[in-house]
């Protein structure tokens, strides 16, 4: 668990209300060994700051697992809306909800 904390950054409430929404996008092959939360921490710091998945800081999650979740979880659905596309409205809604 990392100590640093980034203005992208969601809390770890608000992450579980799109926590099983990210976790049905991998087959359940083998054990997690990656804390999803602090994968979507990445993404979202990737997506605020523009930065290049090797240019992550090193106290998050590796780039290439990083990279990996990004690229699943940004592929478009039938209706051509991504499953990350629908958890970051669902997050924004949750907020609005809060007044955050």
């Amino acid at each position: 668990m990392r100590t640093k904390k980034y203005p992208s950054d969601t809390s770890r409430e608000q992450f579980e209300i799109i926590k099983p929404m990210l976790e049905s996008a991998r087959k359940k092959t083998k054990p997690r060994t990656v804390d999803l939360y602090e994968v979507w921490c990445a993404v979202l710091y990737l997506l605020r700051t523009g930065c290049q998945c090797r240019a992550l800081p090193s106290d998050l999650p590796k780039w290439r697992t990083v990279h990996s979740y990004f690229a699943k979880w940004s592929l478009p659905d039938d209706q051509g809306v991504s499953l990350l596309e629908q958890a970051l409205l669902k997050s924004q809604k949750y907020r609005r909800q809060m007044g955050v």
